[in-house]
């Protein structure tokens, strides 16, 4: 038997990346896997690689969570696994920050987590209880020249986490986080690509430092956070809530 034998996951920010990677391990375990993310070729791709459904979702519009939420639910009877995967990233000096852009981050990186959290527990409480698992990030463990609103949304992830995991525990829904180190994705090739522009290096050279500079040696693989997002949509973790587990190679010890 499969870990994840008949249980309905949603994986937003599924297209691409670490979100694409969990949908293919989470499909491996046995689940029936809704990839929810703005990219809709991309989407559509990966849905139909692992025999999944693709779901167009904006993350910052409640109203297209809910419908997503629903079409899943229309589909499958329900959702027992929320992954929070959609994210951005973006570096300002405190001089160069603007409206649009704290709005920007925060809209996606919180208010995406925190409302994609309001339109499945419903399903979840129907169905006896779930598995929520928010994507923080080691920039929210500490502070970060020149990326102060990112690190602070990711911050404010971990204590929603927390909070949402406080709150559900009475109804078997279990809230943890994942704090990815630097992971080889294409949202790395755009992080370096502002680390050029901030600290004035050729690109690739951010990028090549910061693996260099993991104690394991190396930057992470996607499948490197899939696996452990596995664990934590299990019965394996069955009595963890509330917890970020970090997976940066060991750049950060808590």
């Amino acid at each position: 038997m499969k870990r994840l034998d008949g249980k309905v996951a949603l994986v937003t920010g599924g297209a691409r990346g670490i979100g694409r990677a969990i949908c293919e391990a989470y499909a491996r375990e046995g689940a029936k896997v809704a990839v929810a993310d703005l990219l809709e070729v991309d989407a559509l791709e990966t849905a139909e690689a692992i025999g999944g459904m693709a779901v167009m979702m904006n993350v910052t519009d409640i109203d297209s969570i809910q419908t997503g939420v629903a079409e899943v639910e229309e589909a499958w009877g329900g959702i027992d696994i929320l992954v929070n995967s959609a994210g951005i990233f973006n570096m300002a000096s405190i001089d160069k920050i603007t409206p649009e852009d704290y709005r920007r981050q925060y809209d996606v990186n919180v208010g995406g987590t925190i409302f994609a959290c309001q339109a499945v527990i419903p399903s979840m409480k129907k169905r006896g209880g779930g598995a929520i698992i928010n994507f923080a990030s080691q920039a929210g463990r500490r502070g970060e020249p020149n990326i102060t609103i990112y690190c602070s949304t990711k911050a404010a992830v971990i204590s929603i986490t927390q909070s949402l995991a406080l709150e559900l525990a009475g109804d078997n829904i279990r809230v943890n986080g994942i704090a990815p180190g630097v992971i080889d994705t294409p949202m790395w090739d755009v992080v370096d690509g502002k680390f050029a522009e901030y600290e004035n290096k050729p690109k690739g050279q951010k990028k090549r430092e910061v693996g260099e500079s993991v104690p394991l040696g190396r930057m992470g693989d996607p499948a490197d956070v899939a696996d452990p997002c596995v664990f934590l949509a299990s019965t394996d973790s069955r009595y963890i809530t509330a917890q970020t587990l970090n997976v940066d190679g060991g750049n950060w010890m808590s």
